[in-house]
């Protein structure tokens, strides 16, 4: 259209896949009774699994408050009782060996809007991020959405070797030859991605290595951007968080993404942290956060969810985990006898799934195919093309759902794939690393 910018076309142009997924699952939503024959959404990294406690919780009468000083302009930083109220907080989860500075604190109306927001204050058009694929590609839509930031894909693959012990192994050496190729481009690489725990692999980053990249990036003077949105549905893995490291390479290019859309099955509040020590960062983040501020009674429900310590550590926490875990139970051990076997378990709500051996052929085409009849069956799970994985065959599935949709989920895989017992095919065995 004539009417529109080139990056009002580019932001216009076909959805993606999660898009079409998103609009499917939202305009014909199963329903055990009242709609059976629609769509499981088994794609979106959401949890499902404690929406009983968080309604009750928010249903409080000291929940829903509507005082002035609520109703009126706030800081666009965040309201000053709950930047305090986070990084009380943080400090607390995340282990940190001192405690966190509030004014070090924005809080936006969801991470994706921080994505904005900081990339537009720390990179200039047309430069590149760094980072690991697969990986959640839409951050080359929010990163791009102000400062035209473009990915610079580091591919990592299921191959086990000497240098890669496990599946996926992000390593420097892929780091220094994914700069090398962005430097063969033409492209300035400002900023090293990283999500911790990793989506879609699931994989929990070693302190070892999230030091080994934090130091990697201070050699090349990049900004590092830790995306932590899943740090408390980690299930069975020891988590480091990058706010309990003692030492930062480069703490003033070191920036800590959070929210509450999944560890507490939130999303639709829309709250998201950034937390950063860099001044300037702060004062250019203020002045695009007044685009993207929270309202003031959301503020105000998600402070008075922070501070009550005593249901988070002994309510929420404790049966969260305890269902997260045995929704993925149930579906890995569901998975696993149709012959799909999966990667990582540490995250509990998602799981990075092999269907290789499914597809007509090693080509992203027939992973088409396959998704195509995945939704021709009304389920909805997230291809890997969608997360510019190099290797076509690989899913993401939800396993943060209640028994019974597991179980209509895993009927339909079945229904699709034609397996009717536990596959003797060991090919794929390697995937299975817990």
């Amino acid at each position: 259209m004539e009417a529109l910018s080139v990056r009002g076309e580019e932001l216009g142009s076909e959805a993606d896949l999660m898009e079409q997924g998103l609009d499917l699952c939202s305009q014909d939503p199963y329903d055990r009774l009242r709609n059976p024959q629609g769509y499981i959404s088994a794609g979106f990294a959401e949890n499902r699994v404690c929406l009983d406690l968080m309604k009750k919780k928010l249903l409080r009468s000291y929940m829903n408050c509507l005082e002035p000083s609520l109703l009126k302009i706030n800081s666009p930083m965040g309201i000053k009782s709950l930047r305090e109220e986070t990084a009380c907080f943080l400090t607390h989860y995340c282990h940190s060996p001192a405690p966190l500075d509030p004014e070090n604190i924005i809080i936006m109306n969801g991470c994706a809007p921080i994505m904005c927001a900081l990339s537009a204050a720390i990179c200039d058009p047309g430069d590149g991020f760094l980072t690991p694929t697969p990986y959640y590609s839409r951050l080359a839509l929010y990163t791009g959405a102000y400062s035209g930031l473009q990915p610079v894909c580091v591919p990592l693959d299921s191959q086990v070797t000497e240098d890669h012990t496990y599946p996926f192994a992000l390593t420097i050496k892929k780091l220094e030859e994914g700069m090398e190729e962005a430097k063969q481009q033409g492209i300035t690489v400002k900023a090293l991605i990283l999500t911790n725990p990793h989506n879609p692999l699931g994989e929990v980053y070693s302190s070892h290595l999230l030091t080994e990249c934090l130091e990697f990036a201070s050699r090349h003077s990049l900004h590092v951007v830790m995306d932590e949105i899943f740090m408390l549905s980690v299930i069975d893995a020891d988590f480091t968080s990058v706010l309990s490291l003692h030492d930062l390479s480069d703490p003033e290019r070191t920036h800590f993404v959070w929210g509450l859309s999944k560890d507490f099955g939130m999303s639709g509040l829309r709250v998201g942290v950034l937390y950063t020590q860099n001044k300037h960062v702060l004062h250019s983040m203020g002045r695009l956060a007044i685009l993207h501020q929270c309202p003031g009674p959301i503020q105000h429900m998600v402070y008075q969810v922070l501070r009550d310590r005593d249901w988070l550590d002994k309510v929420f926490f404790p049966t969260n985990k305890k269902r997260l875990r045995e929704s993925q139970k149930t579906l890995v051990t569901g998975l696993e006898k149709l012959g799909i076997p999966v990667l990582h378990r540490s995250t509990g709500i998602y799981v990075w799934a092999d269907f290789r051996k499914f597809l007509t052929s090693p080509t992203f085409e027939a992973e088409m195919e396959l998704w195509d009849q995945f939704m021709a069956e009304k389920l909805y799970v997230t291809p890997g093309k969608t997360f510019a994985c190099c290797e076509p065959g690989w899913f993401r599935v939800t396993t943060s759902l209640h028994d019974h949709l597991l179980q209509v989920c895993l009927q339909k895989i079945k229904k699709v794939l034609q397996v009717e017992q536990e596959t003797d095919d060991k090919s794929n065995s390697i995937c299975k690393t817990s």
